[in-house]
């Protein structure tokens, strides 16, 4: 998400503590109030001024404002759109059906917008069929795409789309929006409290708020060592790749250990420091990760899924 000048398995439980979830209540509401990356912003200034865009992805780590900024456009233009979460509607019936009914539609707007979040995991058959509705529909429809991994966006998709990488805010950043966000709900907390959950989630602004949120009692920060993964298991993980013989065992008991959940984010730690355990051979770590990554949303055990990877990653030494 964007920061103001931040669901995962924990927005069920956050619900309950607060109607409102804080990663919502402070979402960037302006262009203007949407730190760093200012590079697009010009960019989206200028097509906002003339009231069109080029067909965009935005890619890069989660919690990092690539939803935001989507939205952020459509509010500033006159048009009609339409949201699809991707990681929930992957399959062509989705294409067909809603995306290609919401193109053909009449409207009294000069242009229509399709915001396709998470479009990283649509099916290969959807998004050839995206291709399809992008070129009929090229006078009166633009399409933004958000994803973590541009890798799984097909090259005809790409080669339409303006690709843009969104770049994180600094950790300094995060913690300074963190502290403000604390302050504005009264929140009292410790400093190194903070220093925790910045350094455990950076730089997904999103997880340090949900974090907060959860962890927040009567006015209070009072962090819960269950809620939170073990913040050195990554390292620890990229510690034994380095290895001269890596050992898959103690990779398995690391990942047991910390009681890993989110695999997307470690699948994305390892494909940033390939250049540590992998050198020259950083390109073959990237396509066994997106090949893993993908089959994990189809993987009723993500943890196996993840452990054929290490398997992988150490017949690369």
């Amino acid at each position: 998400m964007g920061i103001i000048k931040g669901n995962n398995v924990l927005g069920k439980n956050i619900e309950k503590h607060n109607h409102t979830l804080l990663v919502e209540k402070y979402r960037s509401k302006t262009l203007d109030s949407y730190v760093g990356n200012e590079h697009i912003k010009r960019t989206i200034n200028q097509y906002i001024s003339q009231n069109d865009i080029q067909n965009l992805i935005f890619y890069g780590p989660a919690g990092t404002g690539k939803t935001t900024l989507a939205k952020l456009i459509v509010n500033n233009l006159n048009c009609d759109h339409l949201y699809i979460n991707a990681s929930d509607e992957r399959g062509i019936e989705t294409i067909r059906d809603k995306v290609s009914g919401f193109a053909s539609s009449a409207s009294f707007k000069p242009l229509k917008v399709v915001i396709l979040d998470e479009a990283d995991f649509l099916t290969i058959q959807a998004q050839a069929s995206l291709r399809n509705v992008i070129e009929t529909f090229s006078r009166t429809t633009r399409f933004i795409m958000t994803c973590n991994f541009v890798e799984r966006i097909i090259d005809p998709l790409q080669s339409r789309c303006q690709v843009l990488k969104i770049v994180p805010p600094t950790k300094g950043e995060v913690a300074k929006h963190v502290a403000w966000v604390m302050n504005k709900e009264e929140t009292k907390f410790e400093v190194e409290d903070l220093k925790t959950i910045v350094n455990q989630y950076y730089p997904d602004l999103r997880k340090c708020l949900n974090t907060i949120q959860l962890s927040t009692q009567d006015k209070k920060l009072v962090i819960d060592k269950s809620v939170l993964v073990s913040s050195n298991y990554m390292t620890s993980i990229l510690k034994e790749l380095s290895n001269e013989k890596p050992k898959w065992r103690n990779i398995r008991q690391i990942i047991a250990d910390a009681n890993v959940s989110d695999f997307e984010e470690l699948y994305r730690y390892l494909y940033d420091h390939a250049y540590v355990y992998a050198s020259c051979r950083e390109g073959m770590v990237a396509i066994h990760i997106n090949e893993y990554s993908y089959q994990s949303n189809f993987r009723i055990d993500k943890e196996i899924n993840c452990m054929a990877l290490i398997q992988k990653l150490i017949e690369l030494k």
